[in-house]
């Protein structure tokens, strides 16, 4: 029971890596256009577990209904993440935490509705905890005023990209009790490529300047390696593991760790300011997840 608690809470190393993202775009990944940067991302990532996939699993033969299972995740992969990017560059720091507060509401909701999950006292009262302490932290490092302005396209844009990301983890649920988190991942990482691949030459048509940016800089190298290598391979199935041994509402809680470790790895390598919001909302936070994860 230990060891399926433990792995039950891989996701939580995945959302650590997704914080510290924020860090990473400091440091250069920025001079790539947003959805070129994305599609190296999910290429190198593809690569990366596909390679473990054969190394590790047997080979398989799906029929079709399962190819079209794992091509809707993909659908719901590409669209989270570009609508992600694109509503991120309309919109500012403040509403672009609505990201990480909606994520795992969504999860809840739609494991409860789509997968039939219980949805216990427990569990109701942990993601209610998690979520006010995500705010908490939140409240802290952003302008809470700067919610009102901004495009009201972003915002939107956003909202769906936060449904499209939950729709991804908790449609994923009868593949992996199927087979397993690291094929999941594998298979619907894969049939993204080149969804996020035609979105390229868009980009460019669209805006052909910003592409004149881009040089192979240490820094713009070892973001896309952060990205494909632990943001997307490592991260992804961290992410579908922690499905294998608990419910999909319950992995959700996991999310909101993500703004946390953002935040504490900018003090430590961009010297930012840290207010008492951190270890106020933090602590509501862990209770919260705490009291999910031993549900």
């Amino acid at each position: 029971m230990d060891r399926d608690r433990l792995l039950a809470a891989a996701p939580l190393l995945a959302a650590s890596i997704w914080g510290g993202m924020y860090v990473v775009s400091k440091w250069g990944f920025r001079s790539i256009p947003p959805l070129t940067l994305a599609f190296l991302r999910i290429a190198l990532g593809a690569g990366v577990l596909y390679i473990a996939v054969r190394a590790t699993t047997p080979a398989r033969s799906f029929d079709r209904s399962e190819w079209r299972r794992f091509a809707a995740l993909a659908v719901w992969l590409t669209a989270a993440l570009s609508t992600q990017f694109v509503g991120t560059d309309l919109t500012n720091a403040s509403q672009g935490s609505l990201l990480t507060v909606l994520t795992p509401v969504f999860m809840l909701v739609l494991g409860v509705t789509a997968l039939g999950e219980h949805l216990t006292r427990r569990k109701s009262l942990g993601t209610a905890l998690a979520t006010v302490g995500t705010l908490v932290v939140l409240s802290g490092q952003y302008d809470a005023a700067a919610l009102a302005g901004g495009s009201v396209s972003g915002v939107a844009l956003l909202l769906f990209s936060s449904l499209c990301f939950a729709a991804f983890s908790v449609f994923a649920k009868p593949l992996i009790r199927r087979y397993s988190a690291l094929e999941t991942a594998t298979y619907a990482t894969v049939l993204s490529v080149p969804l996020f691949g035609a979105l390229v030459p868009v980009e460019f048509y669209l805006d052909p300047a910003a592409f004149g940016s881009i040089s192979p800089s240490l820094p713009v190298v070892g973001a896309v390696l952060y990205l494909g290598l632990l943001s997307t391979a490592a991260a992804w199935y961290c992410w579908y593991k922690g499905m294998e041994y608990a419910d999909a509402s319950a992995v959700g809680v996991f999310f909101f760790a993500q703004p946390v470790v953002g935040i504490l790895l900018g003090a430590v390598f961009l010297r930012e300011p840290v207010g008492l919001e951190l270890l106020g909302g933090g602590a509501v936070l862990a209770v919260g997840v705490l009291l999910v994860n031993t549900d």
